[in-house]
């Protein structure tokens, strides 16, 4: 677990870093510069041209984690097999890349209506996607080699500091709208490039094919493998991102505009888990491979105590300052309408991240083709259930709708997982978790009921009060969370690293 968390602490600092300026942009940015539309536009454009991305890696992501090991061999370049990665994206993206242009006008003809101008950017997408494609291509093999951090900065901090720049010269007037579009478009072919020099500047890295290392059975079950994962992502790449296609189809940009501001606060939770994954997933394709089963068991019991630890620490925070950041968003009154989006979306958020590395095990076992089940059924049900609930409920129809296909899919697919590979990511620390967690959003509704009205009664400034309230109740209920997780010894880990904290503070109060 050192190198694990080690290498997740780095991506993970990365990952906050880059949040850290997404929030400055998206409060005191984003909905200044832009309409509620111009954001709804960035927000399907993205999410298009990532559908169109997810399609085209043919499987290479996860087939690259699964065959690493049979071609790691530094003493001879690792048989070449960073050529694969690079040449089956490249196929991928020509026929998804003409299957999207074919189809311009019924999918188009979808957004019409509600959406009108994200067809009349609807091709931005390819160039966006080409990009997104091949950054993510390159960060999978740089994660091959346990490299995190430097491809999590890419990603979370480079992109965002390139963003804002172009948000700052669209509110100068130093760019019109086609030239903002075509800027915006230009970050992640910017991003794409520094991917590609850090992954050469390892000297690890050979595009020489070495084709007599392919054997015809390591062909076969390439070949099988990636036949599955092909007809999976038809149906499970779309999944992530049904919620902002609908809303837009059926609400317009406007209302895709303050979803995507929930979006973004929500994907806070799974932050963690970005980098955690990432440095967990070759270690569990190599103990797959070997059938490791107990230090298996032991990696994903792990995993999942501190994605969910963390991960709905950080969801409580959120929620107990929410009235804060809606008061300090500009326009703020318009996009309080998604709080308790932002909620449901954040339990989804949390819930998916801390259960991913079910399918990740189910994904690099023998058994790998159950996941094409499960995927189908994400899929079908997040459809159905968007076409039910959004017009009852909105968009707090879509996200309780993504919520309850994940529970779906989650319950079967951990049962099979323990059944066919005796794997299970269950331990007592993680109920002891929950306890804690649902204790402190007990104490908070408390907190609302008898002692917010104090703090809100000490200014007729309503931004102070609410300063006031939250820096306390955030420290309070904060710390006495901390305090409880530390005294029950719920994370080895955790503890570890408060006790080397507090030495330090002594240490440095000695001296």
């Amino acid at each position: 677990m050192g190198v694990i968390v080690n290498q997740s602490i780095k991506g993970t600092l990365a990952t906050y870093l880059g949040a850290a300026i997404g929030a400055v942009t998206t409060f005191f940015v984003l909905t200044r510069v832009l309409t509620s539309e111009e954001i709804g536009l960035t927000r399907v454009l993205v999410d298009a041209a990532t559908l169109l991305s997810g399609l085209a890696q043919l499987g290479t992501n996860s087939s690259a984690m699964r065959f690493y090991p049979y071609f790691k061999d530094a003493d001879h370049n690792d048989h070449g097999f960073f050529f694969w990665t690079v040449l089956v994206p490249l196929f991928g993206f020509a026929l998804y890349g003409m299957l999207f242009w074919f189809l311009r006008e019924p999918i188009t003809s979808l957004f019409s209506d509600k959406s009108a101008l994200f067809v009349s950017c609807y091709n931005f997408v390819f160039p966006i996607g080409f990009f997104i494609l091949y950054s993510a291509v390159f960060e999978t093999n740089a994660n091959v080699l346990m490299r995190v951090a430097v491809p999590k900065f890419i990603k979370e901090v480079l992109i965002r500091v390139l963003t804002l720049g172009v948000y700052a010269l669209y509110a100068a007037q130093m760019l019109d709208f086609d030239g903002f579009v075509v800027a915006f478009s230009s970050v992640y072919g910017i991003a794409t490039l520094a991917n590609i020099v850090y992954l050469l500047s390892l000297k690890k890295i050979s595009f020489k094919p070495d084709f007599k290392h392919i054997t015809p059975s390591l062909r076969k079950d390439y070949l099988l493998y990636s036949l599955f994962l092909i007809t999976a992502a038809l149906s499970g790449t779309i999944t992530p991102y049904i919620n902002s296609f609908f809303i837009s189809m059926k609400m317009g940009l406007a209302t895709t505009g303050v979803f995507a501001i929930a979006f973004y606060m929500a994907g806070m939770v799974e932050m963690p888990y970005r980098s955690l994954g990432a440095i967990a997933r070759p270690l569990v394709a190599d103990h797959m491979k070997n059938h490791n089963v107990t230090e298996c068991n032991s990696l994903v019991k792990n995993v999942a105590l501190h994605q969910f630890l963390v991960g709905a620490f950080i969801l409580f925070l959120m929620w107990i300052n929410i009235d804060l950041i809606f008061s300090i968003l500009h326009d703020g009154e318009k996009y309080a309408a998604a709080k308790n989006v932002v909620l449901i979306l954040g339990f989804t958020r949390l819930f998916n991240s801390v259960l991913s590395i079910g399918s990740t095990v189910l994904s690099y076992s023998r058994y790998y083709y159950y996941s094409l089940i499960f995927t189908l059924l994400l899929s079908v049900s997040a459809v159905v259930l968007n076409i039910l609930l959004i017009p009852i409920w909105g968009m707090e129809g879509a996200v309780i709708a993504s919520l309850l296909a994940y529970c779906i899919q989650y319950s079967l697919l951990l049962l099979v997982v323990k059944i066919k590979d005796n794997i299970s990511l269950f331990c007592w620390p993680q109920l002891k978790c929950a306890i804690v967690i649902l204790a402190l959003f007990g104490l908070n509704k408390l907190w609302q009921l008898f002692v917010a009205p104090t703090f809100l009664s000490l200014s007729s400034i309503k931004l102070v009060n609410l300063f006031a309230d939250s820096i306390v109740r955030t420290s309070v209920l904060g710390g006495l969370g901390m305090w409880v997780i530390y005294k029950w010894q719920i994370s080895e880990v955790v503890n570890s690293y408060i006790i080397k904290y507090i030495n330090q503070i002594k240490g440095k109060k000695h001296n």
